[in-house]
């Protein structure tokens, strides 16, 4: 299970597995008490030159393991929701890609975009992809996934 907190990137990276990362009151899936710590996992952002270390912690009573990671990230991606957002804005107003991220990848979002959007919400939602997409977080889905 993956929660999302509130982190400042530049601290994180800077105290690594020192950073004062919250302990969740309780877990998630069973809402019981007294989780523990259960180490850490390497993950990689585009705003930073190396990996981070987020924190993970363990149920005592169902198991579940919990990972925190920093708020404004898509499951399983490096790139922020800001900077997704703010590139497909510009190529689906008839702009380039953003400058300094490689355009396959961008162009991977806008993909897993029309897929998502199509599925979802229909072929009708076809000439407004930039509603789908806040359509598609508001209700839970990661946008421009490549799986639907």
């Amino acid at each position: 299970m993956i929660i999302a907190v509130a982190v400042n990137l530049k601290q994180l990276f800077k105290h690594q597995r020192n950073y004062p990362w919250p302990r969740p009151d309780t877990c998630p899936q069973c809402s019981a008490g007294g989780l523990w710590g259960h180490g850490f996992v390497l993950a990689y952002f585009d705003d930073l030159s190396g990996g981070v270390f987020l924190r993970r912690y363990r149920c005592p009573h169902c198991g579940c393991v919990i990972r925190l990671k920093p708020e404004g990230f898509f499951r399983r991606f490096q790139a922020s929701i800001a900077t997704i957002r703010s590139s497909l804005t510009r190529r689906l107003t008839g702009d380039r890609y953003l400058s300094g991220i490689s355009v396959s990848r961008q162009r991977h979002w806008l993909n897993g975009l029309t897929r998502n959007v199509m599925a979802r919400l229909g072929i009708h939602w076809r000439g407004r992809l930039l509603d789908g997409f806040e359509c598609l977080i508001a209700r839970g889905y990661v946008p421009v996934a490549s799986s639907v």
